[in-house]
């Protein structure tokens, strides 16, 4: 029988076990926030979504690069968050937003400071959703 510690480390040695599970987590992530979009309103959606694209961030580093550890996967996910966010202080992203409906869900338009803690809380959800898988 294999301990779960074992299994564990199987996994986290198998790079196409591991992009696969990215990729499907992915997947099951942009559809967790489509369905958030559809039925949750105000602050449960904005902060909910914005938890969720710093979890995509995180399984999207696993999909590129599957045998990251977990806190870098975390801490690069997470930094990539609040660059974009801290970008949303020039006119950057507005301007893309206006052009491109793609730039504005990804770049989104204006800077928002309790976004930068839900960020962390996708970060960390990704972090122990990994540590303990």
């Amino acid at each position: 029988m294999v301990s779960s510690s074992r299994a564990r480390v199987a996994v986290r040695d198998d790079p196409g076990r591991t992009r696969s599970a990215a990729a499907v987590s992915a997947v099951l992530i942009v559809g967790a926030g489509l369905a958030l979009r559809a039925l949750a309103a105000g602050e449960v959606a904005k902060y909910g979504g914005d938890a969720l694209y710093t979890l995509l961030l995180f399984a999207l580093v696993f999909a590129a690069a599957p045998r990251t550890a977990p806190a870098k996967a975390a801490a690069l996910a997470l930094a990539v968050s609040w660059g974009v966010e801290f970008l949303q202080l020039s006119d950057v992203p507005a301007h893309l937003a206006r052009e491109s409906t793609a730039a504005r869900l990804v770049l989104g338009s204006t800077f928002n400071a309790p976004d930068l803690f839900w960020y962390a809380v996708g970060a960390a959800t990704g972090w122990l959703a990994v540590r303990r898988a």
